[in-house]
């Protein structure tokens, strides 16, 4: 049981959870959507959360999940696209709806082509990395947010390190 009300949850953690949809989604509208779906799940399930973990835990456990939700039902979209009508006026997703703000103009390009690599990772090594590189989250936390040990997490980040270095490679024609 929560001690906070909804109200207050929202005004500590509403900047956590936005910049972790936005570093994840790569896209303003979709990291508002998602974060509203963040706060609207919190505001369900406040009867659930036990003190076994931190709030803080809870919620970018309950972010983490919805932003992974939220890019497979994308991916499924964008997959049976060709169902849709033609008529119907729904957009799709491409790297040329990336809007961060939080990126330079000059550097947006380099940025966009490094995202898209992340994005190419496995769910669970993209996560791991977002909250390790972006978010500054110690090893210990990202174990408690993915629900995993320590060193599972170690280890997906060397993972996720040594194919993001391999996709970069492949990406800029090298064959090694």
């Amino acid at each position: 049981m929560l001690n906070l009300s909804i109200e207050e949850i929202y005004d500590e953690h509403n900047g956590l959870v936005y910049n972790l949809c936005l570093n994840y989604l790569q896209n303003i509208e979709d990291a508002e959507e998602v974060t509203q779906d963040v706060f609207v799940t919190i505001f369900k399930k406040q009867e659930e959360f036990k003190s076994n973990s931190s709030l803080k835990t809870w919620i970018y456990r309950i972010t983490v999940n919805h932003c992974l939700d939220f890019l497979k039902a994308k991916k499924r979209k964008k997959r049976f696209g060709f169902i849709i009508p033609i008529y119907d006026n729904s957009e799709s997703y491409s790297y040329s709806d990336f809007n961060h703000p939080g990126i330079i103009l000059e550097n947006r390009e380099a940025t966009e082509k490094l995202l898209k690599l992340i994005n190419e990772l496995p769910d669970n090594q993209k996560t791991a990395l977002i909250l390790k590189i972006i978010d500054e989250l110690s090893q210990k936390e990202i174990a408690e947010v993915m629900d995993l040990s320590v060193k599972a997490v170690e280890s997906l980040l060397s993972r996720a390190k040594n194919n993001l270095k391999e996709k970069i490679k492949q990406s800029e024609g090298y064959n090694n």
